[in-house]
């Protein structure tokens, strides 16, 4: 019974202390409160316009000028403001325009004494193909013959077993050197689209590559649609990534993908290779790999080389497609 009184006794001097507390103390409790509340407001505020802000630049730093995000107008009027959001759009149509340029600059041929660069360059690696093949693959095909021949011989004696390893040891010095041959062939003459669809051609080398070599192919493909000259650029690449595959990797599986993310055509290529150091080889100036990265920045695009020592290599290619084939 003390307990309770005690205690309805301390709540009586708590109201009258806090009754009698002058006005000021309310008007500083209160300024505290709403100054608290305008804070929080505004910290809130601040980060929703941080994130609209960095969705926005995201997008645009990935060359996704069309993605829906910026259907929401008003969304990013409230969000950012209204200046920060005309010039931010002022900055999106002015990446769109640019764009356009880029895929009308590459697909305007340039022009040396009435022929086009591409075509004096065509000429030149048939010139070089033709000339490898009729010299340098004809030799190696002469060595193998010989090789059999000399291979017959050591069969049949015991005595040569030692002679029979250093002809194994040049054979396979031999089918390494023809692989390269191979490679080095398929990357001078490299075949053309010839009204094929983008699929359709990659499919076809693909399949005419399993002939040659042995190595496990697997792909998934969109069937995508885009201007001949981004699919001629983008056939390509495919070619280019072969060659260096073929050449240095000495992968057994490669993997192949094309595929269309809303606004963005996405080429990626993966084999078990050995790899190498993407630091070390862009600043030995690989010619391959900045022939790619110039192929994909002439349709807008970005290129993107990740590669492992030991483990194999990945390439993945994004180019946004134009306005009205994304459209369609």
């Amino acid at each position: 019974m003390l307990a309770k009184v005690t205690e309805h006794d301390f709540l009586q001097v708590l109201l009258t202390t806090v009754l009698s507390a002058p006005v000021l103390v309310y008007l500083v409790i209160g300024a505290l409160l709403i100054s608290t509340g305008a804070t929080v407001i505004v910290m809130w505020r601040q980060r929703v316009m941080h994130s609209q802000l960095d969705s926005r630049l995201a997008q645009l730093n990935a060359g996704q000028y069309q993605a829906p995000i910026f259907s929401r107008s008003q969304q990013a009027v409230g969000a950012l403001g209204k200046q920060p959001a005309a010039l931010l759009e002022e900055l999106r149509q002015k990446m769109i325009r640019l764009q356009r340029e880029i895929e009308r600059y590459s697909n305007t041929p340039v022009r040396f004494s009435g022929e086009t660069k591409e075509a004096i360059l065509t000429g030149e690696r048939h010139r070089l193909a033709r000339e490898l093949h009729d010299s340098v693959s004809q030799q190696l095909f002469a060595a193998m013959m010989m090789l059999s021949a000399l291979r017959s011989v050591a069969d049949r004696d015991p005595a040569q077993a030692e002679l029979s390893k250093q002809l194994d040891t040049i054979q396979k010095v031999i089918n390494e050197a023809q692989a390269e041959m191979r490679a080095l062939l398929l990357h001078l003459r490299p075949t053309n689209l010839e009204g094929k669809s983008l699929k359709q051609g990659i499919i076809q080398l693909l399949k005419e590559l399993q002939t040659k070599i042995t190595i496990e192919i697997t792909w998934q493909l969109d069937d995508i649609k885009l201007n001949p000259a981004a699919e001629d650029n983008l056939f390509r690449i495919v070619q280019e990534l072969l060659s260096n595959t073929l050449r240095h990797a000495k992968a057994t599986s490669l993997e192949v993908y094309l595929k269309q993310l809303q606004d963005m055509v996405v080429l990626r290529m993966v084999d078990d290779g050995v790899g190498f150091d993407a630091k070390q080889a862009s600043s030995n100036g690989n010619y391959g790999l900045a022939n790619i990265k110039e192929r994909a920045a002439a349709m807008g695009g970005t290129a993107k080389v990740v590669s492992v020592v030991g483990q194999g290599t990945s390439v993945e290619v994004r180019v946004p497609l134009s306005k009205d084939v994304a459209h369609d």
